[in-house]
């Protein structure tokens, strides 16, 4: 299959501190190379520049300015690449980094797609972000969620994974409802399951369940499922390739 796995800063980073959270990115890159292992085609969309720049810097919260953000955002963006490539590095695979802004997507879709399919031939793995340095709004993409979602549909991948820090979507916010049910399969997300989306509640994300969503719409109606699952276990990634039900599956339409 082609699938392409998104990565949040919640999942990348210890939420008390900022800094990255070497046990979980090491397991992450370990388990994307043993999957890639077995023959399917992977794209890894990673946030984390900001988050990253932000433990590398001693920053208690994130820059409210923008170029605060984007300075923050280029420092992280190379400590962030640094550590993908020498982790896939020690199985054996190569990565190749791709930052877009929103203007690349609207008006540059095809040699960003061409750029993808290309490292995809050269077995690589194209590693996907916005390019928060030059972006003029959140940071303008809106967020990776989203840039993962049009990436897949672009790129016509079979399977479009949300790691994040919550199993999935719920009946109700499960922070504050301890009756909250995880809802295993999404058929059709009309007005009662938009209903359902709240605001992000991490401090280093950018993303809700709401963007969460919205990526749903768009990949469901290009012939991709979508799942959203707790990365806080890296290994989750080998139940859901197995067609194990953890977190919450979009059905592709038709």
């Amino acid at each position: 299959m082609r699938v392409v796995v998104k990565v949040g800063s919640s999942t990348l980073t210890h939420p008390s501190t900022g800094l990255l959270n070497i046990r979980r990115m090491e397991s992450l890159c370990k388990v994307l190379s043993d999957i890639k292992n077995e023959g399917h085609e992977l794209i890894l969309v990673s946030s984390g520049a900001i988050a990253m720049g932000m433990g590398k810097l001693g920053l208690k919260e994130k820059p409210q300015s923008l170029p605060g953000k984007q300075a923050v955002a280029s420092i992280g963006q190379c400590e962030l690449m640094y550590t993908y490539d020498k982790l896939f590095s020690q199985y054996n695979h190569t990565i190749g980094q791709v930052l877009l802004t929103n203007e690349d997507i609207e008006h540059r879709k095809e040699n960003c797609i061409n750029t993808i399919e290309k490292l995809l031939t050269f077995s690589c793995i194209p590693v996907i972000n916005e390019n928060d340095t030059i972006s003029t709004s959140e940071i303008e993409i809106g967020d990776n969620d989203t840039l993962g979602a049009v990436v897949a549909k672009s790129i016509h991948a079979n399977l479009y994974i949300i790691l994040s820090d919550i199993d999935g979507l719920y009946t109700d916010d499960p922070t504050k409802n301890k009756d909250a049910q995880l809802i295993s399969i999404v058929k059709t997300i009309d007005e009662s399951i938009l209903k359902l989306a709240g605001d992000s509640s991490s401090k280093v994300g950018t993303g809700g369940m709401i963007t969460k969503l919205q990526a749903a719409q768009i990949v469901t109606k290009a012939n991709c499922d979508m799942i959203i699952a707790n990365g806080k276990n890296p290994e989750i990634l080998y139940d859901i390739m197995e067609n194990q039900f953890v977190g919450t599956l979009f059905q592709k339409e038709g």
